[in-house]
């Protein structure tokens, strides 16, 4: 962090912000944004208050290529300025999560790059559904006073949003009690199941086909949460089964963002967006910093 490289190296605080940004001015890559194939975009709060960066993810090179304050449309619009038409026009694959602002930037700027949701993201939603019928019916319990319903699916939150191959025994002695006792929630710990299993080992005729089926599975579940989210994964098919066909996800933004939530932590939060986008070039830019070492010294 900067107060530890100021204590060391005897310099102040701002100095060291300084040094990073001109270390980042004339170092980053100049060509980064050329030749680009396959992006992945994603928002990233810095501070309180809805303080946000924008960040674009190169597949290929797997660096962070571009990086603007704000979020939305807005925001990856100034992406596409600093692209220009010529190499947006390039563009084939771009990965994000299902933000309706992310989406219209890029119809506008690059509409022949065909779009993939992340399927984790979709996956998450299902989970998300999963946990919301288990309260549900937990304080429909609750309320009847039926401590012995309530009490099968106590502490079991963990044990349905995990995958079977990942279940401990006692997720697995869970899952039977709840199986036994409590159909609707059984059924949500299926569905969830079922439609992670739409991603592995497919082709594209067959994840299509078998998510035909968990939709109308999902439709007449009798289970508003899923009911809501089937609708969700219909409008967005096509994107959603474009992973199929480019095994990409939006895994390597979020890990972008994982490392730069550890350099905001490690900063103690930014004040200013500059500052973090600068540390973010420094880190996951793909800077090489090689120091010229000093010729040794030959008396002869």
């Amino acid at each position: 962090n900067k107060s530890a490289v100021s204590k060391l190296m005897g310099v102040s605080w701002s100095t060291v912000g300084n040094i990073v940004a001109r270390v980042v001015a004339d170092n980053l890559d100049p060509h980064r944004l050329d030749d680009l194939k396959q992006i992945g975009v994603d928002e990233f709060s810095y501070r309180k208050r809805h303080r946000y960066i924008t960040v674009v993810v190169d597949h290929g090179q797997q660096r962070v290529v571009w990086a603007g304050v704000g979020k939305g449309e807005e925001a990856l619009n100034g992406f596409f300025r600093e692209l220009g038409k010529e190499r947006a026009a390039q563009l084939e694959v771009v990965t994000m999560d299902m933000s309706a602002a992310y989406i219209k930037s890029v119809q506008n700027n690059a509409e022949q790059a065909q779009i993939v949701f992340d399927r984790f993201h979709v996956q998450k939603l299902v989970g998300d559904a999963v946990d919301e019928v288990r309260r549900e019916l937990s304080n429909k319990y609750r309320e009847r006073g039926d401590a012995d319903a309530a009490k099968v699916i106590k502490s079991s939150r963990f044990s349905l949003l995990r995958r079977s191959f990942n279940a401990s025994d006692v997720d697995q002695q869970k899952l039977a009690d709840i199986e036994r006792h409590n159909k609707p929630l059984y059924r949500a710990y299926l569905l969830k199941e079922t439609l992670a299993d739409v991603f592995e080992n497919k082709t594209a005729d067959e994840a299509r086909t078998a998510l035909e089926a968990w939709l109308a599975w999902a439709s007449r579940s009798k289970l508003a949460p899923f009911v809501r989210v089937a609708r969700t994964i219909r409008k967005f098919k096509d994107r959603i089964l474009a992973y199929i066909e480019t095994c990409l996800t939006n895994g390597i933004v979020e890990g972008f963002n994982n490392k730069l939530r550890m350099i905001a932590n490690r900063a103690f939060g930014f004040h200013s967006a500059e500052a973090l986008i600068a540390s973010l070039f420094l880190c996951c830019g793909g800077i090489v910093l090689e120091p010229k070492l000093p010729r040794p010294w030959c008396p002869w």
